[in-house]
């Protein structure tokens, strides 16, 4: 009651200042008509791409890009560890390593950051985001395999004066998030986005001692410019961010500063700060707009100082990126092609328990990729790269997409691809430091950490149909999409609680993911999505081939959503609720341990409930109330060797199912037009 109360006080305070605001907004109330898909699929693109809206994005609970795929059944959500509340996102059943994360289409949550990398983008600066199955464009790298997620922050050129976002939960998590733009002139634009996020109360809600989510805070802000000259033909852009989030873990009695790394109690404080900047300029040939060059540059400082218990981890990751694009035609607009070089340069200085493995990774490439559409029914996309990597040495990587049209509102496409990358084991794997495994690297002939990279193929095929359905819009998509590792860094818990082994496959890996999709407005601004899953993930491991560990073979995916029509002065009432189930996941393996700190063989299966109500008051604020989870269901046993967490049996991270029972919170949000 007391946590409702705190969030009630922070709502009104900040609902009392809305109010001010709104009677010093001297502008007119614009009534939108109609109503707009949140989730869209084209029927037109060559790629299988989806294009998520940041009308679709409010419906998740807050607020950064990790949780922004709650109600999107193209990406599973999990938690990858009992302890510091971190979302994790997987695509064909495949961990977010294997997906290119870009921003703005610059690769963005990759090497230091994988693990908690998602975190740091707030859901609230986010226009749009583009989900792309399968091998992903040469023109952004070499990395993708298993797809591609971009996400487009709001332009300054777009954007509104003022916008502010305020939430609260049940878990003592407060956020706010603010925008500030500035018209300066017809060609140039200026924002100002700030968050700032705190989780103030310990909580354990299993009553196993620790906490079921980190003490923490983080400062975010990020200025951006923009110009724009339609005459001239020239865009830029300029961003700059700083970002420092901070987290503390593990037991309800643990003082960081008198338990750090000792044994009194377990413990854990991950601190990361992380400045970014970036630009972009672009040139459309005035008479020639089908021709066009661009130019990207980012440069990023991440420092993460951490530790878990007794086991230390420090990474520093200094990365410089750049990309030169060329766009024109041959012959006729029906024939366009995209060209360039491409620059990474990535500065490792790793520390695991005081063993310094630090490198120096580079890499040079170029990329050709061709289009050809004939406007009608048939269109494909076909690139190649080659790169130079100081450790990987000389690829080739080929990508391919094709579409076809056979019939009125129906889409069939296919894709083919190859991937190739340098698996970060450590940075990818924070999450098992906080056990007692001990950490193996079996092969030492490999150029990273003594492993080869990995390479894999991606095939994928996919069909949408949209039709009536009693007089209703309705469609359905069946997905299928098989990725072949052809070498992999093997990830190995299979073999004993108490090690992770890392080795190059011996043997075969493989993942086929099945996804079929059913849509329909069952009445106007009445809409169901719904999404059934399957996968295959299986790997050869040193005592035998096993279902990838915490992957659900069967996944079932529901979502409702229902908006009231928009009354005077924009009043509105929008209701969303989501469904998940998930059938039963390999765990890995615990049998050897005692009796009370082993685990099944699988997990049960269990289904969790999301729901949503905003009432819009007006063009300019809105409250929305919302629950995740609020069927209750939690993961028995969460942490194993509870009891004991520096004994041998210690292990956080074998997490299938929510750790914390049900949240419950509420937000405002408040613009100036």
């Amino acid at each position: 009651m007391k946590k409702i109360m705190q969030i009630a006080v922070l709502l009104l305070s900040v609902i009392g200042w809305s109010q001010e605001a709104v009677k010093q907004d001297t502008l007119k109330t614009v009534t939108v008509q109609g109503s707009k898909r949140s989730i869209k699929k084209s029927l037109n693109l060559t790629a299988n791409t989806t294009l998520v809206t940041s009308k679709e994005l409010l419906k998740a609970a807050c607020c950064n890009l990790a949780e922004s795929f709650e109600t999107n059944p193209s990406i599973d959500v999990n938690f990858s560890d009992a302890l510091t509340g971190t979302k994790q996102i997987k695509m064909l059943g495949l961990t977010s390593p294997y997906i290119m994360i870009t921003e703005e289409n610059i690769p963005s949550v990759r090497g230091a950051s994988q693990a908690y990398g998602l975190s740091f983008t707030p859901g609230t600066w986010i226009e749009s985001i583009q989900i792309t199955k399968g091998a992903g464009s040469v023109v952004n790298g070499y990395e993708s395999i298993s797809g591609q997620i971009n996400s487009e922050l709001i332009k300054p050129m777009n954007d509104i004066p003022f916008f502010v976002n305020a939430y609260g939960d049940t878990g003592s998590r407060f956020e706010l998030n603010t925008h500030f733009n500035k018209k300066i002139s017809d060609k140039w634009a200026t924002s100002l986005f700030v968050h700032g996020n705190a989780r103030v109360a310990k909580n354990d809600m299993n009553d196993d001692g620790f906490m079921d989510n980190p003490l923490g805070k983080q400062f975010n802000a990020v200025n951006r410019w923009q110009y724009s000259n339609p005459e001239t033909g020239w865009v830029s852009f300029l961003n700059v961010r700083y970002m420092n989030d901070q987290k503390q873990t593990g037991q309800l009695d643990f003082d960081p500063d008198s338990h750090r790394l000792t044994t009194d109690y377990w413990g854990s404080e991950i601190n990361t700060e992380r400045i970014d900047l970036s630009t972009k300029i672009g040139y459309v040939f005035k008479d020639m707009p089908y021709q066009s060059i661009g130019f990207q540059n980012a440069f990023s400082n991440h420092n993460q100082q951490s530790y878990f218990g007794l086991n230390q981890y420090d990474i520093k990751q200094q990365s410089y990126y750049s990309n030169l694009i060329f766009n024109s035609i041959i012959n006729n607009t029906r024939n366009k092609f995209a060209t360039g070089l491409n620059f990474t340069y990535d500065k490792y200085s790793e520390f695991v328990n005081l063993a310094d493995v630090s490198r120096i990774d580079n890499s040079v490439g170029a990329f050709f990729e061709f289009t050809h559409d004939n406007n009608d029914n048939f269109s494909y996309i076909l690139g190649g790269r080659f790169d130079y990597h100081n450790r990987l040495g000389a690829f080739f990587t080929p990508r391919l997409h094709v579409k076809y049209n056979p019939w009125d509102k129906a889409v069939l496409r296919f894709s083919a691809g190859r991937g190739k990358r340098a698996a970060n084991i450590y940075a990818e794997n924070q999450n098992l430091f906080a056990s007692s495994r001990v950490f193996s690297v079996l092969d030492s002939n490999g150029k990273v950490y003594g492993l080869n990279p990995e390479i894999a193929w991606n095939y994928g095929i996919s069909f949408t149909q949209n039709f009536l359905l009693f007089g209703k819009k309705a469609d359905v998509t069946v997905d299928f999409y098989r990725t072949d590792f052809q070498n992999q860094a093997v990830v190995d818990v299979m073999n004993s609680p108490q090690q992770v082994l890392f080795y190059n496959l011996d043997g075969k890996s493989y993942a086929n993911s099945l996804q079929l999709d059913f849509n329909l407005e069952i009445i106007k601004h009445f809409n169901l999505r719904t999404a059934y899953k399957y996968y295959d993930i299986t790997t050869d491991y040193l005592s035998g081939a096993y279902q990838r560990p915490l992957q659900a073979k069967h996944r079932f995916f529901g979502n409702l959503e229902y908006e009231t029509h928009i009354v005077e002065k924009g009043k509105q009432w929008k209701f969303d609720f989501t469904w998940n189930w998930l059938g039963k996941q390999q765990l890995p393996f615990t049998e050897s341990n005692p009796h009370h700190d082993r685990l099944p063989e699988f997990s049960p299966s269990f289904s969790t409930m999301n729901a949503q109500i905003t009432r819009t008051f007006s063009s300019t604020f809105e409250a929305y109330i919302g629950g995740e989870n609020i069927g209750n269901y939690t993961q028995h046993k969460a942490v194993l060797g509870a009891d004991d967490p520096f004994g041998p049996n210690f292990d956080t991270s074998i997490v299938y199912a929510p750790v914390f029972g049900a949240m419950y919170y509420a937000g405002i949000r408040f613009k100036i037009k």
